[in-house]
C-alpha cells in the first residue's frame, strides 16, 4: 500500500535533507518513489538543486522551479496531484518552513482526506536550536499553526537537533531530552532522531529511552551548506 510522508517544520529544521535521505532510501529498497517539492519560500535549501541527484536514482521529482520535466507553477496542481492518483509505493512532500508554508497542503485537503489514515504520515521536524523550536510550549504552537494551515494533524514528532558543521551527539541529547517533555505533554509521539551516523551512533549508545527516539535513520549529507552562509543569506 502507497506510504505518504509529509513533512513540515520550521526554518532550518532539515525537512529538505531528510526528505532527500527518505526518498533515496525508499528507491534503494526498490520502491516506485515520488518527491514533491512543495517549498516556494526558501531558495536557500531548495529541492530543485539536487534533482539530478534524484533522477539518477530513479526518483521522480514535481517541483515549482523544476522545468525539466515541463513542471512550471501553472501547472503545479496536475503535477501534485499525480501523488495521489499515481502508482506510487512511497510519495514524500517536502513543505515549506512555518505555517505559511505549510498553507500549500491545504488546497490538497481533498486529496489527502481520502488517503487512509495508516498510510499517511505528517511529521513535524524538529531542530531545537532554530528560534521557535527550542521549548516544548514553542514547538507545540508552532505546530499547531501549521496544522491549521496545512489542514493535516502531525503524526509524529522528528528529532533532528543539529548546528550544522558544528552539530555533535550533544545535539541530539538536547533535542531528546525537549521533544521527549513536548511528546509527553501532546501525546504525539517521536518516530524518528536523525543525524549523521558518528553522532547518532554515540548518542544512542547512551541507553536512552527508544519511546522517544522512534526509528534512528542515519543522514547522509546532501545540502552541503555551512551556518554562517545559511544564517547571513537569511530565510
Amino acid at each position: 500500500m502507497k506510504q505518504m510522508v509529509v513533512l513540515i517544520g520550521n526554518y532550518g529544521s532539515g525537512k529538505t535533507e531528510i526528505a532527500l535521505n527518505l526518498a533515496v532510501n525508499a528507491a534503494g529498497k526498490g520502491m516506485n518513489t515520488l518527491v514533491i517539492d512543495l517549498d516556494k519560500v526558501n531558495d536557500y535549501f531548495r529541492m530543485s538543486d539536487k534533482v539530478q541527484l534524484l533522477t539518477d536514482r530513479s526518483i521522480n521529482v514535481v517541483s515549482p522551479t523544476f522545468a525539466g520535466q515541463g513542471v512550471t507553477p501553472s501547472n503545479m496542481s496536475a503535477a501534485v496531484a499525480s501523488a495521489f492518483d499515481g502508482d506510487w509505493d512511497y510519495v514524500v512532500f517536502d513543505v515549506g518552513g512555518d505555517a505559511a508554508g505549510a498553507l500549500s497542503l491545504g488546497r490538497y485537503h481533498t486529496d489527502f482526506a481520502a488517503v487512509p489514515p495508516e498510510t499517511l504520515h505528517v511529521y513535524d521536524i524538529v531542530n531545537v536550536f532554530r528560534p521557535m523550536s527550542d521549548a516544548p510550549d514553542k514547538i507545540l504552537r508552532l505546530k499547531e499553526e501549521m496544522e491549521g494551515f496545512a489542514r493535516l494533524e502531525v503524526t509524529g514528532f522528528v528529532n533532528n537537533a543539529n548546528l550544522l558543521n558544528y552539530a555533535s551527539a550533544d545535539d541530539l541529547r538536547r533535542g531528546y531530552d525537549v521533544l521527549k517533555e513536548t511528546s509527553e505533554l501532546s501525546g504525539i509521539p517521536v518516530v524518528h532522531t536523525t543525524g549523521r551516523k558518528e553522532y547518532l551512533q554515540q548518542f544512542l549508545s547512551d541507553g536512552r529511552d527508544p519511546a522517544f527516539i522512534g526509528e534512528p535513520i542515519a543522514l547522509e549529507t546532501y545540502m552541503h551548506r555551512s551556518w554562517e552562509a545559511f544564517t547571513a543569506k537569511g530565510f
